[in-house]
């Protein structure tokens, strides 16, 4: 029973690759961010892009909870209990205790916030904003919530990689390969 939880900054990358990283290893997928996201759209009425629902999101009664966000984690390890499961959430290194391969992705805050032009179609200016404002909002609630800093999982992590000049197949064959060798 394999459990991979692969967490990072916004922007990184870590939905995307956790995604591919399931589909190659042939293991399931959850993603809380994506869970958070259609709970914003459905229960919230957010009916925006994925980042402006999410930024929007913490600004709710919900978003603002932390019965909400405890909800969600314990989801979560519920989930890795099965196990054969890659699990992308942006606390996950912290919280999922099963976990057998821990990996956090970051990228300068550039990098990050050109990729939110290409995913949403903001000007980079926008998207700066936008970038700024989720990550100063996660980092302030989490610390609120949990009294931790999710930056601070990256030295808990089993792997760190930089994916500013990588694609999600290249940072998946890394990753593949360090499971591989860790066994």
């Amino acid at each position: 029973m394999t459990v991979i939880t692969i967490s990072g900054m916004p922007g990184c990358g870590s939905s995307t690759t956790a995604r591919l990283l399931a589909e190659k290893m042939d293991l399931e997928f959850f993603s809380a961010g994506d869970y958070t996201k259609k709970l914003a759209k459905k229960e919230e009425k957010i009916d925006k892009n994925q980042t402006e629902r999410i930024v929007d999101f913490w600004k709710t009664k919900r978003g603002q909870s932390k019965d909400h966000h405890m909800a969600v984690e314990e989801l979560q390890q519920n989930i890795a209990k099965d196990g054969n499961i890659v699990i992308e959430s942006k606390l996950g290194i912290h919280f999922i205790r099963n976990s057998d391969f821990k990996i956090w992705l970051k990228a300068p805050f550039k990098t990050r916030a050109e990729r939110y032009v290409k995913r949403d179609g903001f000007h980079l200016e926008k998207a700066i904003g936008f970038l700024r404002e989720k990550e100063n909002s996660e980092r302030a609630n989490w610390k609120r919530i949990y009294g931790i800093d999710p930056f601070d999982q990256e030295k808990e992590a089993d792997l760190v990689i930089d994916t500013s000049d990588k694609s999600p197949e290249k940072i998946v064959d890394i990753i593949i390969k360090a499971v591989r060798n860790k066994k």
